[in-house]
């Protein structure tokens, strides 16, 4: 015969299986600089300490309100109107007011403008800690704003357009509405390169740009500053909100290299389409669009036929803020799954002192550390390349392709790693894991795959052997620290001077080989030289000598898992 409770008795013992106990708090409130000891050492290390202060004010803002912003900017997905209720063409993109509170941020806190707006030393160091703390909130601002910023050494190959938007790209004031640059003082860059035809292989762009004088703007012949109209389709034109794209076609003298306005200097809207909007894995905050341009103005941009040449500096910026891109992610997943270990408990002890837990903690951490070096490293030779440092000018160009490749493609284990670190809280969206997941492997797919880095690193070795020489030289200023780290940088020596085997036979074929081992090679030095022993140790045994597995979690016993994963977890 059943039991009926009494009310009194079902109702207490309905309030106690609601009492929530064993979860580990929100991570919010944290101040997400001075809590990266790596990236804070590192920002000295490379020359802006300067930037200290900002950053931590900046870290302090981002660990707050804006983490909350990620969120909402991604589950309000932007929304394309290509009418009015009229039917007239409007072509504009509405997004969440998160959105525009994150991209208000980051043009605040000049992390589209810094290094062309200061004069301190080390301003390409400065922003890559701004820029890599601002992420840990959300990625899909991340492509205006880099956009932005790397447009400016493209629009510099032409003086009068540089005089003309370079006030305007730099600005820190942030309007969104879709109005004549000049008006509202400020302006937002985004490109359009890759037609569906070719992708990555831009020249078999088949946009055609024709000479014109329509606004008087321009000299009527052909050539820097000229203006054209533009036909065509492109397959991939990032964040279409913005104000002005660099655009490539094809010109009479071949593919070329434009500046094209979304408002024209007479305040109508240029000839600029929006088709669809991407229906992307990630990035999801983030407008990516399909566009036709139709009898659309543009002003030449660089020398006629030069257009890859042109654009080639900007696609160096773009591909460095891919790298501090992956390496925010990694921190990221770093942060979150040392923070839940440290309060949420299994089989009678914390997640944190389980020895096996411990060990994918301390794999973890040493990624994102090393991944940190590196991109700090790399910024820094942005710097002394401006200086008019030639060694640095050789080390960025090959040291942007290894490290592009490299740590972003890193970076997509590493997220789902630190995902299951969560057990399934870190399947469920409210936890911010799956949004990372998804984010990850943009930084490897955008501004060239992981072929075309490798690739990229052949060529450069090829046309410049003093680049090989300047990078070795680098790597070998760790030199007797690390007996394993010695090994590998004499047989990467032999490899990349010709003496090693095969190197005659197959050497595209193992382009990702070789630069995987350049990789290794540059973190541990700079490990090895920066890092506590600890680190540089669980790094070189498991990278370089053979000691871990394929996977996070395989670092020798005999690591200081402790002292690794308090470097990195962020302060209670």
């Amino acid at each position: 015969m059943a039991v009926t409770p009494r009310p009194e008795v079902a109702a207490a013992a309905l309030r106690r299986t609601h009492t929530v106990f064993n979860q580990a708090p929100e991570l919010v409130g944290a101040d997400l600089f001075s809590g990266n000891q790596p990236l804070v050492e590192a920002t000295v290390r490379e020359g802006a300490p300067w930037i200290a202060e900002r950053a931590t004010t900046l870290g302090r803002i981002v660990g707050g309100e804006p983490l909350r912003w990620g969120f909402e900017a991604n589950e309000n997905t932007p929304v394309l109107h290509t009418h009015d209720r009229y039917g007239n063409r409007i072509d504009e993109v509405e997004f969440h007011p998160a959105w525009h509170r994150l991209m208000a941020l980051s043009v605040e806190h000049e992390l589209h403008s810094l290094p062309w707006r200061s004069q301190q030393p080390g301003r390409h160091v400065a922003r890559a800690a701004m820029y890599m703390t601002t992420m840990q909130a959300e990625a899909g601002f991340a492509c205006p704003t880099t956009m932005t910023f790397a447009a400016v050494p493209a629009l510099r190959s032409t003086p009068e357009l540089a005089a003309q938007w370079e006030p305007l790209v730099t600005a820190t004031s942030y309007e969104p509405a879709l109005v004549r640059a000049t008006d509202k003082g400020s302006a937002l860059a985004g490109m359009a390169m890759t037609e569906k035809q070719g992708g990555s292989d831009v020249r078999a762009n088949t946009t055609v740009a024709q000479p014109l004088a329509r606004f008087g703007l321009g000299p009527a012949l052909a050539g820097p500053g000229a203006e054209y109209e533009l036909t065509g389709h492109k397959w991939f034109c990032s964040a279409p909100m913005c104000d002005l794209f660099l655009v490539l076609a094809q010109a009479p003298e071949g593919l070329s290299c434009f500046v094209l306005p979304r408002i024209l200097p007479d305040s109508t809207r240029n000839a600029f389409h929006i088709q669809r909007l991407k229906n992307k894995l990630g990035n999801r905050s983030n407008a990516s669009s399909e566009i036709e341009l139709d009898g659309a103005w543009a002003q030449m941009l660089g020398e006629p036929g030069r257009g890859v040449a042109t654009i080639i500096e900007m696609v160096a910026h773009t591909r460095l803020d891919c790298t501090l891109g992956a390496t925010a992610m990694m921190r990221l997943g770093v942060a979150q799954a040392t923070h839940h270990a440290a309060h949420r408990s299994a089989f009678g002890a914390l997640l944190a002192d389980q020895p096996l837990m411990r060990n994918v903690l301390a794999d973890l951490c040493v990624e994102s550390e090393a991944s940190t070096a590196l991109a700090m490293r790399l910024a820094r030779a942005y710097d002394d390349a401006e200086a008019g440092v030639e060694e640095a000018e050789l080390f960025k160009r090959l040291a942007t392709a290894v490290a592009k490749y490299w740590v972003c493609k890193r970076a997509p284990n590493h997220a789902f790693e630190a995902m299951e670190c969560f057990g399934g809280n870190g399947y469920v969206e409210d936890s911010g894991m799956p949004r990372l997941y998804r984010e990850a492997p943009l930084m490897s797919i955008w501004e060239g795959a992981g072929n075309v880095m490798a690739l990229d690193v052949l060529r450069a070795l090829a046309r410049s052997p003093q680049a090989r020489d300047v990078f070795l030289a680098e790597v070998r200023e760790g030199a007797g620290a690390d007996k394993r780290l010695d090994a590998h940088v004499a047989r990467l020596s032999d490899e990349l001077t010709g003496a090693g085997p095969g190197r005659a036979h197959g050497l595209e074929a193992r382009a990702r080989a070789i630069t995987e081992r350049m990789a290794l090679a540059l973190e541990a030095s700079l490990l090895v030289r920066h890092a506590p022993a600890a680190v540089a140790d669980a790094f070189c045994a498991s990278r370089l000598g053979g000691e871990g597995g394929l996977e996070y979690g395989t670092l020798p016993a005999s690591c200081d898992f402790g002292a690794i994963i308090e470097r990195h977890r962020i302060p209670a």
